[in-house]
């Protein structure tokens, strides 16, 4: 084979390559965490909670401005939860409330997650639990989605605020929006922090009221 046509057809592999990787590369970063549940549960309770907001706020398309509002309300505590939540909504919190046993769940009880932490350090195996009248739940920050959300960001406040949280899910939602509210514009603006926004922040307040809605 002539030197030339060997150094086309090593440069056409090359180019090859390079682009197969690029394409697998823009895949993982775009890969969306509210497909990990095979029966739509997440994409139906994202989509109910940005109906929620953009209904309550009126900002138009102004997603950041809607989204900031709605967290600069949570952490000042003058958020209006009689008039922000949907019907659907609050079905869609009874539903994971329901599921708060499962340890695989997005949220269980505050008393397994701190069960599983120190058997993580010990090296045995929590106790099974069953849900208890008025008994704390938090946000399942250990679990396949939440990471799934951080891994796929590219914010490093936004991991920071996660890890922070693996550690002690006995946090205040006003707190963490408080956190969430001064990331950076563009770290803001983003699925994994709208998603989280949206179970952590939303959700979990959903849980705790939905009894004052009959």
């Amino acid at each position: 084979m002539p030197l030339k046509i060997k150094y086309t057809v090593v440069l056409f592999f090359l180019v090859l390559i390079i682009c197969t990787t690029g394409n697998t590369q823009t895949t993982e970063q775009n890969f969306d965490c509210l497909k990990i549940d095979n029966q739509g549960l997440l994409k139906q309770s994202f989509d109910s909670f940005e109906k929620d907001l953009f209904h309550h706020y009126k900002f138009n398309n102004d997603t950041i401005k809607t989204y900031q509002t709605f967290l600069n309300e949570v952490y000042s505590l003058s958020i209006n939860l009689r008039e922000l939540p949907s019907k659907n909504s609050i079905q869609l919190a009874r539903i994971y409330k329901k599921k708060a046993t499962d340890r695989n769940s997005l949220w269980v009880l505050l008393s397994q997650y701190d069960e599983e932490l120190i058997a993580s350090q010990n090296t045995t195996t929590p106790k099974a639990n069953q849900q208890k009248e008025g008994e704390v739940l938090t946000f399942n920050y250990r679990g396949g989605f939440i990471q799934c959300l951080k891994n796929n960001s590219n914010s490093e406040g936004f991991k920071d605020i996660v890890n922070t949280l693996e550690l002690d899910g006995n946090v205040s939602p006003s707190l963490i929006a408080q956190r969430l509210h001064d990331l950076p514009r563009d770290e803001f603006n983003t699925h994994e922090v709208k998603s989280f926004i949206a179970f952590d922040i939303y959700y979990s307040i959903l849980l705790v009221i939905e009894k004052a809605f009959g």
